[in-house]
């Protein structure tokens, strides 16, 4: 009870606040509800190391002056598939324990990093264009990347990443519950944190400003349909955080290297914790052609 009483009134402070700076400059307004939007939440509840991570090889990559920090499995077999684990917003690498005790059971390597502004790393803010550079450096340093799976934020920021990655060598992607459309995103951040109109129009036209992008870039629908990597789309019908609305469209078209694996009743987060669906997830990066 305490805590909802108190998200209420940090929302109704931000609502007051953006509109207030609104009224003097819609700028400014706009940066200031850009930063709200990149910044993650802080748990109080202390982290549980997982035991898997105790045997991880500790490695770093530095992004836009940030160290991103992580861990690395390493298998006997030098030539073993390297697997990319990407959490979501306001998560951490510990809690995908589960898929790396499967991977490397199956004779992969396997890398899972915190996210800048998450975890053990440093910074303070996230969004899909920090992330999407994120995983690039982690490409390009501990690369070739043969497979990802990415939750939430983070398979927007994987298929954005994906576009860079040299893509004449054989990847999979697993997207599970993507943050599919930005647009959408966005309209559910105002519906928390209202603002007016021309607010809402400045903060999309900085976004289009910073990536050199329109804001139809942000999308993993988009992607999808142009990739070139085996991809698995993991979705529930009944989630309300990445909306299944937003799916809803792609499962009409016949899209190359795509498949679907829609659930219904395991909402947004509890859709990668489930054993059958980890199972699934394995099995589609494992198999061969």
């Amino acid at each position: 009870m305490r805590k909802k009483l108190k998200q209420r009134l940090l929302i109704k402070y931000y609502k007051t606040k953006l509109n207030t700076i609104g009224l003097f400059s819609t700028q400014q307004a706009a940066l200031l509800a850009f930063d709200l939007f990149s910044t993650p939440f802080k748990s109080k509840s202390k982290r549980i190391v997982p035991p898997i991570f105790h045997k991880a090889i500790p490695i770093t990559v530095k992004v836009n002056e940030m160290i991103v920090r992580g861990f690395q499995w390493k298998q006997a077999n030098p030539e073993a598939k390297k697997i990319l684990i990407v959490h979501g917003f306001s998560s951490y690498a510990y809690k995908f324990d589960q898929y790396v005790l499967s991977l490397i059971k199956e004779g992969f390597e396997v890398i899972a990093f915190d996210a800048p502004g998450h975890g053990n790393s440093e910074g303070k803010r996230i969004n899909a264009l920090i992330y999407r550079d994120t995983l690039i450096q982690i490409e390009n340093t501990m690369g070739p990347i043969y497979g990802m799976i990415a939750h939430s934020l983070g398979g927007l920021s994987a298929a954005l990443a994906l576009e860079a990655f040299d893509l004449s060598i054989k990847r999979k992607l697993v997207l599970i519950a993507p943050a599919t459309e930005t647009k959408t995103a966005i309209n559910h951040f105002f519906n928390i944190i209202p603002a007016e109109p021309k607010i809402i129009n400045a903060f999309e036209a900085y976004i289009e400003t910073l990536a050199n992008h329109p804001l139809s870039y942000f999308s993993v629908a988009r992607v999808a349909k142009r990739s070139l990597a085996q991809t698995l789309w993991v979705h529930d019908e009944e989630d309300t955080v990445c909306t299944f609305n937003d799916v809803k469209p792609l499962l009409k078209e016949q899209i190359p290297l795509l498949e679907f694996l829609i659930t219904k009743g395991l909402g947004h987060n509890q859709l990668y914790k489930e054993q059958h669906i980890k199972e699934q997830i394995i099995h589609f990066l494992s198999a061969t052609e």
